[in-house]
């Protein structure tokens, strides 16, 4: 896979407090990654650094090869920062055909790239549309719309989904999903269940340093993470350390059960046949930890 993102030993301060502490890191084209942090973290600053809206106080950034805020990045990298909006005086159909023509494309061009993004993000019937017609999803989905003109290699997304209805959020999701194979997306989220369907790699932020957390990992222990309707008991913990293969069972803070066991074995078939067999009622059995467990566990 080929390296879309490098940054080294990167710093940025408002004053004495570091919002960027010497960060480094190196991001391949493929799944999407996901960029966590509690509030205050430097999530912002760093998606801002990438961009090229901040200048770096230290160290260095490369964007497929090139400086943050290149002329050469233009229809390369999209950001959706997360408090973006529409301008509320002209249709959908312009502002998507203006933000095409200041990355480069002609007239003709923009206008096709205009409907082929109202059509990925299923709203080719708001062409017409101002942006007060529209609820807060469909004017969130333009927004991403407008992220994918020119076929973008990167994308970044702050909170794409934060405010929205099941049904919008779904959509933002499943876009993500059919279009990793084209496009790397770079996510900030605080719903790690939403992150944990979508990514593979993990970028932890915490007080501007960095953990990165590779989600796909080959060891000699696997992990199911079972959620029961109700919370693990030590009657649960007991029962499942008797199936074959597994060598531990404990519960985490949201109360799922966290079966480690040898690789190879197939373990998630016995493990429904016990639940069926004492009548347990689950709501979802997931290979691997979920990212709340990886890193907070």
């Amino acid at each position: 896979m080929s390296c879309i993102i490098e940054v080294n030993n990167l710093v940025k301060a408002y004053g004495r407090k570091r919002a960027l502490d010497n960060v480094s890191f190196t991001l391949n084209a493929g799944s999407p990654i996901a960029l966590v942090g509690p509030n205050g973290a430097g999530k912002t600053t760093l998606f801002s650094s990438l961009c090229g809206y901040l200048n770096a106080d230290a160290g260095s950034v490369q964007i497929l090869g090139c400086k943050p805020g290149s002329a050469a990045l233009f229809g390369r990298l999209a950001a959706l920062p997360q408090d973006a909006q529409l301008d509320p005086r002209f249709s959908v159909s312009n502002q998507l055909r203006l933000y095409g023509q200041l990355q480069g494309l002609d007239a003709k061009a923009a206008e096709s790239e205009t409907h082929r993004v109202l059509e990925l993000v299923d709203l080719k019937d708001c062409y017409h549309a101002k942006p007060h017609e529209l609820s807060h999803g469909m004017r969130k989905r333009i927004c991403i719309a407008q992220t994918l003109l020119s076929k973008p290699e990167i994308v970044l997304l702050d909170e794409a989904t934060a405010g929205l209805d099941p049904v919008n959020a779904r959509e933002i999701r499943n876009l993500v999903k059919r279009l990793q194979s084209e496009t790397t997306f770079i996510l900030s989220s605080h719903d790690l269940v939403e992150l944990d369907d979508l990514c593979d790699q993990v970028l932890h932020l915490q007080h501007g340093k960095l953990t990165a957390v590779d989600r796909i990992q080959e060891a000699e222990l696997a992990t199911l993470t079972v959620k029961l309707k109700e919370s693990g008991t030590s009657s649960h913990i007991a029962l499942l350390r008797t199936l074959q293969g597994v060598e531990e069972v404990t519960v985490n803070a949201s109360g799922a059960l966290l079966i480690e066991y040898r690789s190879g074995q197939q373990v998630d078939i016995d493990v429904l046949r016990l639940c069926r067999e004492q009548g347990w009622r689950y709501k979802s059995l997931v290979n691997g930890k979920t990212l709340e467990d990886e890193l907070f566990g």
